[in-house]
């Protein structure tokens, strides 16, 4: 029950609550209070000591008054009969003399996708902190080319509570915990460095435990030395191959983005008003589910209290949906997806992603390897930038290889891969057998707001993608 945070320790009362909530929203077509209460914490390990610890407690709400395409929002971190009835005054703005009907409220859902239980009370504080000490040692034994060890630990727990009118109340209790290396291996003048975490919605043991976190030294450690021999990349259009899991971030980023509702409704995205059509190779299927359960991008219920779903948004590569918040939904005629998502009661949601993939094909990842004549095999990637509206990308790897006549060759530094989502899609040749989600570090950034997610796909082949390389 929530009560303990949002009523029995404040001035607020359930019963006036809900009445302020009906009379803020009457005559609104949809809306809702948002309370959250949340707690985080965050360690830092870094050039052989502790050097952050923090925990944080935040609490509000966000009332929200929607009608027509406007909406009307306003929060505050103070949780008193007084703050909501100075929201209430704000949000009735957008009525301006009209009425609309309420819209229904989501459907309800039994799923717990993860557990209640807050993991920042699982382990003692002496635990995290010597756990962090032991990887920066564990890094720094085995290899003695190893010159910098960072590694932290975060963790986080929130409660909410959506009240809307009429009564309806529908509650969430959220774990979500990351753990992440990065190692910088040196020979000479010359450094690299390599990173690697994992993380999800479930408390932290599953990743603290001695194989967990040794495996991901392990692999930090492995690209850091791989990038160390690495050689500058080349340029030009090029057949790339793109590995399993972590690499599905451009997917998100150069498609997901496109088929987010409001870009669609106000038809700003490439995937605009093309519902049936092909949008991209055939045995391409992309999916965006958040009922898995304990990733990271998932949600038993999403921000607005629809309960997520398995979302087919290109089906053997015909575009078949979009992610839809309740608003873009209603406007369109569509049904939400559950993917009305917010960073925190300060923020009004909007639709998002969740977990958003590729599926598998019935290709060896080996054989899918061969046919490349000339390009460059992308495993890792870093950051990137994409432009909504025409779908183009850059993309920078941080791990990749040379292929030359079916043979994967030298690694190369330096690579950035150039297109646009909608000519990717059409370019795949080849769907590998091997599909996986990324371990679970996945932030994803949309109008200020950042969200967790997950990602994913198998391995494939692009036929043509430019390749942008430089010395150094």
């Amino acid at each position: 029950m929530t009560d303990s945070y949002f009523f029995s320790r404040t001035d607020l009362d359930r019963a006036r609550t809900q009445r302020l909530v009906d009379d803020a929203l009457n005559s609104a077509d949809d809306g809702e209070l948002y309370l959250e209460y949340a707690q985080s914490e965050a360690f830092v390990f870094d050039d052989n000591r502790l050097k952050t610890a923090s925990f944080n407690v935040d609490q509000g709400f966000g009332l929200r008054a929607v009608l027509g395409e406007s909406t009307g929002y306003a929060h505050a971190s103070e949780l008193s009969e007084a703050a909501l009835k100075r929201a209430g005054a704000a949000v009735q703005a957008i009525k301006t003399g009209a009425g609309g009907m309420l819209s229904d409220g989501p459907a309800r859902t039994n799923a717990r996708l993860y557990p209640d239980d807050n993991p920042l009370d699982e382990t003692p504080f002496e635990a995290k902190t010597k756990l962090l000490e032991e990887i920066n040692d564990y890094a720094r034994s085995k290899d003695p080319r190893v010159r910098q060890v960072s590694c932290s630990l975060t963790g986080e727990w929130s409660a909410i509570e959506i009240m809307r009118p009429g009564g309806e109340i529908i509650r969430d209790f959220r774990p979500l915990v990351r753990i992440n290396v990065s190692v910088t291996a040196g020979e000479g003048d010359r450094q690299e460095t390599g990173s690697y975490g994992a993380g999800g919605r479930e408390g932290y043991a599953a990743f603290i435990a001695p194989d967990a976190w040794q495996g991901q030294v392990d692999e930090a450690l492995r690209q850091a030395l791989v990038n160390l021999q690495a050689e500058p990349a080349p340029a030009g259009e090029m057949e790339v191959v793109l590995g399993p899991g972590w690499t599905g971030v451009l997917l998100h980023e150069a498609v997901g983005h496109g088929l987010e509702g409001d870009f669609n409704r106000k038809e700003t995205s490439a995937f605009a008003g093309r519902l049936g059509e092909r949008v991209a190779a055939p045995g391409v299927t992309v999916i965006d589910d958040g009922t898995i359960s304990g990733r990271r991008g998932s949600l038993t219920v999403d921000d607005e209290g629809t309960p997520t779903s398995r979302t087919v948004l290109i089906e053997d590569g015909i575009l078949k949906g979009y992610l839809q918040d309740r608003l873009n939904a209603r406007l369109m005629g569509m049904k939400a997806t559950g993917n009305g998502r917010r960073e925190s009661f300060a923020h009004n949601p909007m639709p998002r992603m969740t977990n958003t993939f590729m599926l598998g094909g019935d290709h060896d990842p080996e054989d899918i390897l061969k046919t490349v004549k000339d390009g460059i095999y992308a495993v890792n990637f870093s950051g990137g930038q994409v432009d909504i509206t025409s779908g183009k990308f850059v993309f920078n790897c941080t791990e990749a290889y040379r292929v030359q006549d079916g043979k994967v060759g030298a690694p190369i530094k330096n690579a950035a891969l150039i297109g646009d989502g909608p000519s990717v899609l059409k370019q795949v040749s080849m769907i590998g057998n091997d599909f996986s989600l990324d371990p679970g570090v996945g932030v994803c950034g949309k109008a200020g707001q950042g969200v967790p997610v997950g990602v994913g796909q198998p391995t494939i082949k692009i036929d043509r993608l430019t390749v942008g390389g430089a010395a150094g």
